[in-house]
C-alpha cells in the first residue's frame, strides 16, 4: 500500500520561501512519476511540478522561476522548494504518485495522493 505524507507547510509572508517534503512508503519513489498539486479556495486541483523516474523536472508556467521540485532516493522524499510565495500561492499543496509512468499534469493520472499541507502566503 503506496502512502504519501507531506509537511513542511505553513503561514509565511509574501516574499518569503517554504520548502514541502513528501516522505513515500510502500514503493520506491525513484520508479514513478512524482508531481506536486495545489488547490486554491473554490478553484480545481492544479498540477504545478512534476518529476519523472529519469530525474527530469518540469514546472507550471504559473509558479516558473519560483519554485523547483527535486526528489531524494535514499529517503525516498519529494521536495518543492516554493521561493518569493505571493499570496495567490495559498492553497492546500498535495503530493501524487503515477506509478504508471508517464509525465503528466492532470490529477485524473495520479493514482496516489497525500492527505495535503496547507500554506498560507500574507501580504
Amino acid at each position: 500500500q503506496v502512502q504519501l505524507v507531506e509537511s513542511g507547510g505553513g503561514s509565511v509572508q509574501a516574499g518569503g520561501s517554504l520548502r514541502l517534503s513528501c516522505t513515500a512508503s510502500g514503493g520506491r519513489l525513484g520508479g514513478w512519476v512524482m508531481a506536486w498539486f495545489r488547490q486554491r479556495q473554490d478553484n480545481e486541483r492544479e498540477g504545478i511540478a512534476v518529476i519523472d523516474s529519469n530525474g527530469l523536472a518540469r514546472v507550471a508556467k504559473s509558479v516558473q522561476g519560483r519554485f523547483s521540485i527535486s526528489d531524494h532516493i535514499n529517503t525516498n522524499t519529494l521536495y518543492l522548494q516554493m521561493n518569493n510565495l505571493s499570496s495567490e500561492d495559498t492553497a492546500i499543496y498535495y503530493c501524487a504518485a503515477n506509478t504508471r509512468g508517464f509525465s503528466s499534469f492532470h490529477a485524473s493520472h495520479y493514482e496516489y495522493w497525500g492527505q495535503g499541507t496547507q500554506v498560507t502566503v500574507s501580504s
